[in-house]
């Protein structure tokens, strides 16, 4: 089990999105997404993959990653992050919509 934690934008968007009741159902899936990533950041559904254009934000050279929120839904979800700063912690970067 992970750690997770936030940096101020990631925390800021997702406030963001809990008062925003249209967003309800984003809202959950959002919740889901980040309690598969606490468990096993590696789990089927989130289909994690490396990003590039993001930069680590504790150690240069170090690895991002994307996570899948919603899949086939225009301008999906998905949720940036990585390992640290410390073992056993999970950094969500961003939460945003996909472009």
């Amino acid at each position: 089990m992970f750690e997770l934690r936030f940096t101020q934008s990631a925390c800021a968007d997702f406030e963001a999105l809990k008062k925003n009741t249209a967003k309800a159902g984003l809202l959950k899936q959002l919740r889901k997404t980040l309690g598969f990533l606490q468990t096993n950041p590696r789990h089927r559904s989130l289909q994690t993959h490396e990003y590039f254009s993001i930069p680590h934000p504790f150690v240069s050279g170090e690895k991002v990653f994307e996570a899948y929120a919603q899949n086939r839904t225009p301008a999906a979800y998905r949720i940036f992050w990585c390992y640290g700063p410390a073992k056993k912690q999970i950094t969500v970067i961003a939460i945003t919509p996909h472009p």
